[in-house]
């Protein structure tokens, strides 16, 4: 039963020891913060660990390609409500990190997980989750993790016959079709704008008729649900028709939908809407994104756009011109080292901006920015591009090692 800690066998306690020691050697050395090396080494000594160490807990699982760090972030402070949480709030989210992230939750009551879209099916069933969240899938790192319709069937055969609750967005085919395998779903309406890795039928291949808010398949009839909770302007519509205020300090529509949804997971967990809303207030940064950093006696915001549907949420929260704007863009192993997706990005809605590029792949992007019409400087450093930039408080937009990189420079 959660909240009751089932002493943990000698050969397991001796696994979570070893792993702590190994993530501290990691700190020590500078190299993170050693949960995904505490990870591999614990479950190294005991396979079956992570089992072991959500067997207390009633947990939640959070996939999704954007928005999963974030909407972790929020059910987590909305179920503190409820009782103590342990949950992986850094973003290690394979099962090394989700492992090292609930060896720290022997007195915890609330298990809320980030996971890999890759690892979703085998973590469901390590964990025995109450419930999963699924929130979007769109192309990202396909040189790592597979195309999105793959993916989506992949959840759909891993989630069939699962127990738990699945709250899934209503509004993307592809996580529709990897949820209707599940016998208990609750449908959100949390929106969808990136929509151009379901214009074709996931169920038969046919294409997709979206008219107003709606989606079908015009062959076979796979057809949007009808949701229970939805996102309507800056509020949360509940089951019983009941509008709750959203007031968030984070920025943007597509973190009004995360808010949706997490209150939606909330509810499952016995919090009502009112009380979990009123408690994601209090999240004003994830992981140092949408931060407001001083640098070089500059204002910068932080934020992570890591692909198409991504950078496509950013554009439309950033400041308006003459706003600058720096862009870093890194393709390591982290970022998936295919750049090509920077051509599925329209780069003309940064029209009108001061554009500066840096990152290992900078000359990437330049091409893209400059086919696209755009005025641009390359730079060398983040040091270079804050200098050059005209006065007002700067936008930074980068993906995901890049960002690290920007963290790093400016000490967030």
């Amino acid at each position: 039963m959660a909240g009751n800690t089932d002493p943990l066998s000698p050969r397991a306690k001796l696994a979570v020891t070893a792993g702590r020691a190994a993530a501290a050697v990691s700190r020590a050395a500078g190299r993170g913060s050693g949960s995904v090396i505490g990870g591999r080494v614990a479950l190294k000594l005991d396979p079956d660990l992570l089992a072991r160490l959500a067997r207390h807990l009633d947990v939640v699982l959070v996939s999704a390609t954007n928005g999963k760090t974030t909407t972790t972030r929020l059910i987590a402070e909305a179920l503190r409500a409820g009782g103590p949480v342990v949950s992986n709030a850094l973003g290690a989210n394979m099962p090394a990190g989700i492992t090292s992230a609930l060896a720290g939750g022997s007195d915890a009551k609330f298990g809320v997980i980030e996971v890999d879209e890759k690892y979703l099916a085998g973590v469901a069933r390590d964990v025995t989750p109450k419930a999963i969240a699924l929130l979007n899938l769109s192309r990202d790192q396909l040189d790592r993790a597979a195309e999105t319709r793959m993916l989506a069937e992949h959840w759909r055969e891993g989630l069939s016959g699962s127990k738990a609750l699945i709250i899934a967005n209503a509004d993307d085919p592809l996580i529709v079709w990897a949820a209707s395998s599940s016998a208990n779903v609750v449908w959100v309406a949390a929106g969808q704008e990136w929509k151009d890795d379901a214009w074709s039928c996931p169920s038969c291949g046919g294409v997709m008729q979206r008219p107003d808010d709606n989606w079908f398949c015009g062959e076979c009839g796979f057809r949007r649900p009808t949701p229970s909770w939805a996102l309507s302007g800056d509020y949360v519509l509940d089951p019983h028709g009941s509008a709750w205020p959203i007031k968030l300090q984070l920025p943007g529509r597509a973190n009004k939908a995360n808010a949706t949804t997490s209150a939606a997971v909330a509810a499952a967990f016995g919090v009502p809407p009112q009380v979990a809303l009123e408690r994601m207030y209090s999240v004003q940064a994830v992981a140092g994104r949408y931060d407001v950093v001083s640098f070089m006696e500059r204002e910068l915001r932080l934020l992570l756009a890591k692909n198409p549907a991504g950078w496509l949420e950013t554009f439309s929260l950033i400041d308006p011109p003459p706003t600058p704007v720096i862009m870093s863009v890194n393709a390591r192993g982290a970022d998936g080292t295919d750049t090509s997706w920077l051509w599925d990005v329209d780069y003309t809605r940064l029209a009108g901006h001061p554009l500066f590029v840096l990152g290992d792949r900078k000359l990437d992007l330049a091409v893209r920015l400059e086919v696209a019409g755009l005025d641009f400087e390359v730079c060398d450093s983040l040091d270079q591009a804050v200098q050059m930039a005209p006065p007002g408080r700067i936008e930074v937009i980068a993906n995901y090692t890049a960002f690290q990189d920007l963290r790093r420079r400016v000490g967030n």
